[in-house]
């Protein structure tokens, strides 16, 4: 009886396993997309607007934040963020400039016409989740004794919603890059913290329109890989018209 309880345990487990797997292969549900996203957006919605990616080539930029210049001996002498002043100051205005540009970015997908209903929900939250991040950093400057960076003026190609989407992951998937590239850098624990938890939705966003591409949720595999600020300001010039 034992013998006949621990074969009947294993096919269920085998049965499972199977489901998972065809589970996998169909593609992901709207639950686990929503929990990649923070929990509260209609993601599912969002891919039906944006149609199917066919394709499999990576963003310059995206690529970029994997690639050659993506370690962290790299991130500890790159001192592009000096520009914006020194020490945790430079480095916190430099995270502001992203947020700008990610807030700005949202915030002219939401007027541009181009989605309705749930999916016009999806970019307001997401635009909301890094104009918080921005009345953080600004908050965390001027705590810090230093001046906020200026807000840059921005122009996004938005012309189509599978561009947008697109253009979305790469910005989230190059600003999750951005803050890991700083990570080593920054000496005050409090910055850190905070600058860990600002990365860590930054990953959650690039995750869910990674998968609603087609494309893995983890480019970089189990590892994430760092951007250094030179890289990264490079990579978001385009978009910066002033």
């Amino acid at each position: 009886m034992p013998v006949r309880q621990e074969q009947r345990q294993e096919q269920e487990e085998q049965e499972e396993q199977g489901k998972q797997q065809g589970f996998g292969r169909s593609g992901v549900s709207r639950r686990q997309l929503m929990s990649m996203a923070g929990g509260s957006v209609a993601l599912g919605a969002f891919l039906a607007a944006c149609g199917d990616d066919s394709d499999s080539d990576s963003n310059p930029a995206m690529s970029g934040s994997s690639g050659q210049s993506g370690s962290t001996g790299s991130s500890m002498s790159d001192d592009s963020t000096a520009q914006f002043g020194e020490g945790d100051i430079g480095i916190m205005n430099y995270a502001l400039t992203l947020e700008y540009l990610e807030t700005a970015f949202y915030d002219d997908v939401a007027k541009s016409g181009l989605f309705k209903g749930a999916d016009l929900e999806t970019i307001r939250k997401f635009g909301s989740q890094e104009a918080e991040h921005v009345a953080a950093l600004t908050a965390a400057v001027k705590k810090a004794g230093g001046k906020p960076a200026p807000k840059p003026k921005t122009e996004f190609p938005l012309n189509n919603a599978q561009q947008v989407l697109r253009l979305a992951s790469t910005v989230e998937n190059l600003g999750a890059a951005a803050y890991l590239g700083q990570a080593a850098r920054i000496q005050s624990p409090e910055v850190l913290a905070a600058a860990l938890s600002i990365h860590s939705v930054e990953g959650r966003h690039a995750a869910a329109l990674n998968t609603l591409l087609g494309k893995t949720p983890v480019p970089d595999g189990p590892f994430a890989q760092p951007a250094p600020a030179a890289m990264v300001l490079n990579a978001v010039q385009p978009f910066i018209v002033s």
